[in-house]
């Protein structure tokens, strides 16, 4: 029920708007603050001492992630995770593929929490639950009112020309 009331309902899309807005705006801020000067991979090394211990924070599985991939790739995320997090707050902000930047908003939170960082991840999880569950309605006070139907219109016509 509640479900459905956020995906049709017009007055919960401007519900859905104003949790969009400030999700945007705390992933533009925290992706603006990282850049220039960035370097994730004391986060990582820090994540993967976590999965020690007694009562790891970290799973084995994770570690072990971060470990090979990871923090031999630092690089990578030092550029991924600022302009990730940009383009996740742009996306919210503008209602532009707002499923999309939520999803990878949500993906993020993840990682961050499965690195044993917990700061505002469950928070913004929960709001990006609640945005996610609206689906194209959370964009509709927004570019996706505009871009979801070209998008539509554009798949179309390409299975009209695979069909013919």
């Amino acid at each position: 029920m509640i479900g459905q009331w956020l995906r049709e309902d017009r007055n919960a899309s401007y519900l859905l708007v104003v949790l969009r807005l400030w999700l945007g705006y705390e992933w533009l801020m925290a992706g603006w603050h990282k850049l220039g000067g960035f370097d994730a991979s004391g986060f990582l090394t820090g994540a993967v001492a976590k999965a020690g211990g007694e009562h790891p924070m970290v799973q084995t599985w994770w570690a072990n992630f971060l470990e090979a991939f990871a923090i031999p790739n630092a690089g990578l995320f030092n550029f991924l995770i600022p302009w990730g997090e940009i383009a996740v707050g742009l996306g919210l902000i503008f209602g532009c593929f707002t499923v999309l930047a939520v999803f990878f908003g949500m993906v993020m939170n993840f990682a961050f929490l499965f690195s044993g960082s917990t700061s505002s991840n469950p928070n913004m999880l929960i709001v990006e639950i609640i945005v996610l569950f609206g689906a194209a309605n959370a964009g509709k006070i927004g570019l996706d009112h505009w871009v979801q139907p070209y998008i539509a219109e554009w798949f179309a016509k390409r299975r009209q020309k695979a069909a013919a």
